[in-house]
């Protein structure tokens, strides 16, 4: 298989192999921490789950990689890459430890969302560190497939790390001392990451010192007028701004329906019904939604360039959008486990096929000089898109979950994506 091929010819530089390590147990880290913190939220039995809890919960997560995400960088082309992965990682993993004694000490919970944004703020210097030091460890002629094969390593990664933490979470007592433990094994993992960076020598990815701007200020000023100089190139080129604005309608779709989703898991389909006295079959559920939804993400991996060379871009993502529209709220009003779990692979398909297209409409769309500062906007676009879709759900959700509005409501988003994209296509 080429893809085979090419991670075998990656792996000869030790540089690359060292730095994949790196990302490897820190994304690991983070699919235990985040899925650590869900669990904890939805399905602590000391705790009355509400929309709007999950929704604060989303913002911690997602907020700081859109808000920090362009600025990032600013600071990381001033401090030694490898140092910026070591000690990053080894402050994630003393705050992860916070925030399990945090869990086993019942403190108010915006005490708890503090320390879970410290950590997840810091990984956005961690993932921009592990992308910017690609090209100090491989060649130029295997920089492309560097930048394909590594970001999706680490998700195949971070994938794992959700599914340790369900396991763990599973096979132990439940209460706050399980998800403390879970917290406890992501805080070890980080460690590990940390100690893994030592492998390599402090000044191997850079940066250079006369390449830095000397004055920070000015380098954040500059990073300002770049997303608003992107801004005013993607208003000029509208293949790509209605696809990004179909893309994050869709995510908001995906957003509310996740919401909705841990809401039946913890109280709907909780070994003890409704109630939700016993949140334990429930939590194995989500478990198997998100593996579920993941194959789905694989599936579209595989369809997506088949169906683009056929339909194009805009056409695939009208038939997206179109088979949401007709198959979420046929799934979906049952509010039943085996129609909802189809529905997981149908979503997880359609969202990441358009996610696919839209990445593959922007970058053919527009210019080389702004298509950076035009992936910075996607991604606050794509994140803030999930975070305010949870907030609506929470004003919309019943405490079981099931909410036939708020399934025809999506119904209705992903109907006018579909005709959107199908006219737009036409012209």
């Amino acid at each position: 298989m080429p893809l085979v091929g090419d991670l075998r010819t990656l792996l000869r530089f030790p540089g690359f192999r060292r730095l994949l390590t790196v990302r490897l147990l820190s994304q690991l880290a983070d699919g235990v921490y985040q899925v650590a913190l869900a669990t904890y939220v939805v399905f602590s039995p000391e705790k009355e789950t509400s929309p709007a809890a999950i929704a604060a919960a989303m913002a911690v997560l997602l907020l700081p990689y859109s808000l920090l995400g362009p600025f990032a960088g600013v600071l990381l082309d001033r401090w030694r890459r490898r140092q910026v992965l070591l000690f990053g990682n080894l402050l994630r993993a003393g705050m992860a430890l916070c925030t399990a004694a945090l869990i086993l000490g019942s403190v108010p919970d915006w005490l708890f969302y503090l320390s879970a944004l410290s950590v997840t703020a810091v990984n956005r210097f961690i993932l921009a560190g592990l992308s910017a030091a690609l090209p100090r460890v491989v060649d130029k002629e295997r920089l492309v497939i560097a930048n394909s094969l590594s970001p999706t390593a680490g998700t195949i990664a971070a994938t794992a790390g959700g599914g340790i933490a369900f396991l763990v979470r599973l096979l132990v007592p439940g209460g706050n001392a399980a998800d403390a433990l879970v917290v406890t094994v992501g805080a070890a993992v980080y460690l590990l990451a940390g100690l893994a960076s030592l492998r390599m020598h402090r000044d191997l990815l850079g940066p250079e010192p006369s390449r830095v701007q000397p004055r920070f200020t000015a380098a954040v000023a500059g990073t300002a007028r770049g997303l608003l100089a992107g801004l005013r190139h993607l208003a000029e080129r509208r293949t790509s701004a209605r696809t990004l604005a179909a893309m994050a309608l869709m995510r908001f779709c995906y957003g509310a329906l996740t919401v909705m989703l841990l809401m039946l898991c913890r109280y709907a389909w909780g070994d003890d019904g409704p109630e939700g006295g016993n949140a334990d079959g429930g939590l194995g559920l989500l478990g198997l939604a998100v593996g579920i939804s993941a194959g789905g993400f694989l599936a579209a991996a595989v369809i997506t360039p088949w169906a683009v060379g056929r339909a194009g871009q805009l056409g695939w993502l009208a038939i997206c959008a179109g088979s949401a529209a007709v198959l979420e709220p046929a799934l979906g009003l049952t509010f039943a486990p085996v129609p909802m779990l189809i529905a997981a692979f149908v979503l997880g398909l359609v969202t990441q096929g358009s996610k696919i297209a839209t990445d593959t409409a922007v970058q053919s769309s527009v210019d080389d000089a702004y298509r950076g500062r035009v992936f910075a906007l996607y991604d606050m676009l794509f994140n803030v898109a999930f975070v305010g879709a949870a907030g609506v759900a929470s004003l919309m959700l019943p405490p079981d979950g099931r909410s036939v509005p708020l399934v025809l409501t999506v119904a209705l988003i992903y109907l006018g994506v579909a005709v959107g994209m199908a006219r737009f296509q036409r012209q």
